[in-house]
């Protein structure tokens, strides 16, 4: 294992010490802007949900870390409360999606993880989430070894901090009380695979209680 990273008792790898990045307006347009397929990709996640759900309908949602809000704006077409959350100062959101403070405050049908669980300083808090279900994406990490870790391109220091293959990521919700009901690396029709492995994994939870 690389210096400065450990793996947890749910085989998640986490870096140890991090120098805090700032997650401001530059970095939702360096990120997120200057995406050509943002509004697609949005489009494919609301798909995969809703599929993976019916003939059940999502009614609220929350999006936690919602980037540019593309997701949001094109959910509140089809799910009639749709609500977001950024770290401030986060991309302000149009009607009829609604900002949040606190993500752990309200009730909600799904909340939702797109390319944000891996920045949390403490992933192990969301265990403290009211809602049904969890629908997530991360990068699939497959570790084959220290020098493959070292050079791939989703590590990146002091932005991801928790990096997941499908088993522990599926340890680690068992453990904060969610059970897997679908997962898939259908964002790679997308986001290319590296190497023919999986890039993207997806997966949904569902609340065991």
């Amino acid at each position: 294992m690389l210096d400065n990273y450990k793996v947890d008792r749910n085989g998640v790898i986490r870096q140890v010490k991090v120098s805090h990045i700032s997650y401001d307006q530059s970095y939702v347009d360096q990120r997120y802007n200057t995406y050509s397929t943002a509004e697609v990709m949005s489009y494919l996640r609301l798909g995969y949900l809703l599929g993976a759900f019916a003939p059940f309908k999502p009614k609220r949602i929350l999006d936690v870390g919602y980037g540019n809000g593309s997701f949001l704006s094109v959910a509140s077409i089809a799910i009639e409360e749709c609500y977001g959350y950024d770290t401030p100062p986060a991309y302000p959101l149009s009607e009829p999606v609604t900002q949040v403070a606190n993500i752990y405050e309200n009730d909600y049908d799904v909340v939702c993880f797109f390319d944000s669980l891996e920045h949390f300083e403490d992933i192990y808090e969301i265990k403290k989430l009211k809602t049904k279900y969890i629908y997530i994406s991360v990068p699939w990490c497959h570790y084959e070894s220290d020098e493959w870790f070292a050079q791939w391109k989703h590590r990146r220091v002091d932005e991801h901090l928790w990096h997941f293959n499908l088993d522990s990521l599926k340890s680690f919700m068992t453990e904060v009380g969610y059970e897997d009901i679908s997962h898939s690396s259908v964002e790679d029709m997308i986001r290319k695979p590296a190497n023919e492995m999986p890039n993207i994994l997806t997966a949904i939870f569902r609340c065991k209680k």
